[in-house]
């Protein structure tokens, strides 16, 4: 049975009938669109038109179990969001599901707030993975290693791509150096409107300060000694699309003045000029500096700061990216090994555990240098650990640093070295391993789930506690299957 919405949104597998109209009540409520199918039969020829991605399932059917719909749609192109539902008596089968790939699983019965929230969040993530899509596909992401990788905090700056690439509005990216500014200023470049303009990119700190003016603004000829001709600056040749402005803190003081007045006319005035022209450009900038550091030092001008911060963008480090710096290594030795003629195809579990656990101060771009140095001077069919050239001082770091207060036998508070505004109370008479995840969800917690805030605070690698916590899961899983 089909509903009457044409484009569903979820598509709801429950051969109960007054079960899926209540679930598909639930969902229209929340202004989410759904079709039922009573049988996994008439699930998959739906799923195989390719038009609903997000798939509320239940296991139990009368033709076939559930855990059949989700790998026999596993061996196909459709990249689909599964949230399974079981009776209680059947958390093993669920264990089963999320181990087939399932996103999400409902325990019947469930409260309806708890149906909404997993359907959002499995929505949520079939927009970003949409959003991934058109950036791999505009940028070629397979050979532009700054967007292989979905990571939590790269979801995020996926997000915020999506969001300001259609504003005209002025975009400041901050991040470490190596991590992927001047690809994020393509990025939005290519899904904005501007997409067939210009994209014209300028490092600030790569040029003298004696021609950087020119560089940006251009020059009439005889402008100043070796001024031969005119010639058009960046901002001119972007006209009608995009001007990146990298490295801006280590622009002079002076010249600052300069882009203000630029940014709040929309004209350029070359340098030896007495007459200005109109220039239609969006304005991307960057910095691996703190900018309000810049401007607290007056080695940056406030006015200019917040003309340019309109819209910001943060890009997280690569040791907060977890499993992303598997995936980007991985997407590096195939490049690598190609163009070396050598046999190296997958890396070893022991060098993705070293990979893992480095802190990568260098970014993507240490990364490529090391797999790029084994890949030129190592033979052998699989990555091992000695091929990585890695600063063993980063490895052998201490990475954990909490402080217990308390009596021994009694419930303890525990407040981090760094700043941390909760507590927690904590049996110490239990496993540490009990007492590690206690603190751990609790930072996790008091930084609203932001995994690379909680991994600053407890000095713990991003990666770290993301497989953690994926073993905290699985652990409870099995326990609640055995219970069951």
């Amino acid at each position: 049975m089909a509903g009457a919405n044409t484009t569903p949104e979820v598509l709801i597998v429950e051969d109960t009938l007054a079960m899926a109209l209540m679930y598909q009540q639930h969902l229209k409520k929340a202004g989410i669109k759904s079709q039922i199918c009573q049988s996994g039969s008439l699930a998959l020829i739906e799923l195989r038109k390719g038009k609903v991605d997000t798939v509320l399932l239940d296991l139990q059917l009368p033709d076939m179990n559930g855990l059949d719909i989700i790998q026999e749609m596993d061996g196909t192109n459709h990249n689909i969001t599964f949230i399974v539902i079981t009776a209680n008596g059947s958390i093993n089968t669920a264990v089963d599901a999320m181990r087939a790939g399932a996103y999400d699983f409902l325990i019947k019965p469930f409260p309806t707030e708890k149906l909404l929230t997993t359907v959002k969040n499995a929505l949520e993530r079939e927009k970003v993975k949409t959003t991934v899509q058109v950036l791999k596909k505009s940028l070629k992401t397979n050979q532009v290693p700054g967007f292989v990788g979905e990571s939590e905090p790269m979801l995020e700056v996926y997000k915020m791509i999506e969001n300001v690439a259609n504003s005209t509005a002025a975009v400041f990216i901050t991040g470490e150096s190596g991590t992927g500014k001047e690809v994020t200023a393509q990025a939005i470049h290519k899904v904005s409107h501007r997409r067939d303009a210009p994209f014209i990119a300028l490092n600030c700190a790569a040029l003298p300060e004696n021609l950087i003016e020119s560089e940006i603004f251009g020059h009439v000829k005889g402008a100043f000694t070796g001024a031969h001709e005119a010639r058009k600056g960046a901002a001119s040749q972007a006209n009608g699309g995009t001007l990146f402005l990298d490295e801006i803190c280590e622009m002079d003081i002076n010249l600052q003045a300069k882009l203000l007045r630029f940014l709040q006319t929309g004209q350029v005035k070359r340098v030896g000029s007495d007459w200005s022209e109109d220039v239609d450009v969006r304005i991307v900038c960057a910095t691996n500096r703190n900018p309000m550091t810049e401007v607290a030092e007056k080695r940056f001008r406030e006015d200019l700061f917040y003309r340019l911060d309109v819209l910001s963008i943060e890009l997280p480090p690569l040791s907060h990216r977890g499993r992303d710096v598997i995936l980007l290594a991985e997407n590096f030795l195939k490049t690598y090994a190609a163009e070396e003629g050598k046999q190296l195809k997958a890396i070893s579990p022991k060098a993705q555990e070293l990979m893992l656990d480095y802190h990568w101060p260098g970014n993507i771009r240490e990364l490529q240098n090391a797999v790029r140095k084994a890949a030129v001077v190592y033979d052998g069919i699989e990555l091992e650990p000695h091929m990585l050239s890695l600063k063993t001082a980063e490895l052998s770091a201490p990475k954990e640093k909490y402080k217990l207060i308390g009596v021994a036998g009694e419930t303890t508070g525990y407040t981090p070295q760094q700043s941390l505004k909760t507590t927690v109370t904590v049996d110490i008479l239990q496993p540490m391993t009990r007492i590690e995840q206690t603190i751990i969800e609790a930072v996790i917690a008091s930084c609203n789930g932001s995994i690379p805030k909680a991994s600053q605070i407890l000095q713990l690698s991003p990666s770290t506690i993301y497989r953690k916590r994926e073993a905290w899961i699985k652990e409870g899983l099995e326990q609640q299957s055995k219970a069951g």
